[in-house]
């Protein structure tokens, strides 16, 4: 995992369990009933990634949203997106990363760690400046640490096939970079 992420401090033990995170689905209508072994596996992964990184339900249901829910013209219609995007190499660095997603294989936490350290040594760019348009790009909005974590399950949940269509990172950079256009 990047470096942001490693060092990032716990809020707190988990206390969340797939059971919660399947609940969430199920409340939310983007799963049905019956899950899947794949789901079952993605909501496993899910609470094990994020169930540290919040203080309670409602934050592991808004962390998850973002993984269902992904409207690139909407995020690029809100004031902060702008924000983030007139910072120095923001462009830059959005197309540097859908380069490298659209080369390679699905986004897991070895492929994450690799793109992040490649756009760190091809631009020379660190901390804000770097991962807030990564985040903004693939998770929806800038911000800390979990939203890299929500960024880690985009291609899972897309490969599990929810109820609610889940897009991969690449859909995700192509239609966010498409709106940028």
């Amino acid at each position: 995992m990047p470096d942001e992420i490693e060092n990032s401090p716990a809020i707190a033990a988990n206390a969340f369990t797939d059971e919660d995170v399947a609940r969430i689905l199920l409340a939310h209508e983007w799963e049905g009933k019956q899950l899947t072994p794949a789901q079952i596996a993605w909501c496993e992964h899910a609470a094990a990634i994020l169930g540290a990184q919040v203080v309670d339900r409602d934050a592991l249901a808004e962390l998850l949203g973002l993984v269902f829910h992904y409207d690139a013209r909407e995020i690029l219609g809100r004031v902060e997106s702008h924000a983030v995007l007139s910072r120095y190499a923001a462009r830059d660095v959005l197309r540097r990363l859908a380069l490298l997603l659209l080369e390679g294989g699905a986004l897991d936490s070895d492929r994450f760690k690799e793109i992040v350290t490649s756009l760190k040594d091809g631009l020379d760019i660190r901390g804000r400046e770097l991962f807030h348009p990564i985040r903004l790009a693939l998770a929806g909005r800038a911000g800390e640490g979990e939203l890299d974590r929500v960024i880690l399950l985009l291609d899972e949940a897309a490969a599990a096939a929810f109820t609610v269509r889940v897009k991969s990172a690449r859909e995700r950079i192509l239609e966010f970079c498409a709106g940028l256009d």
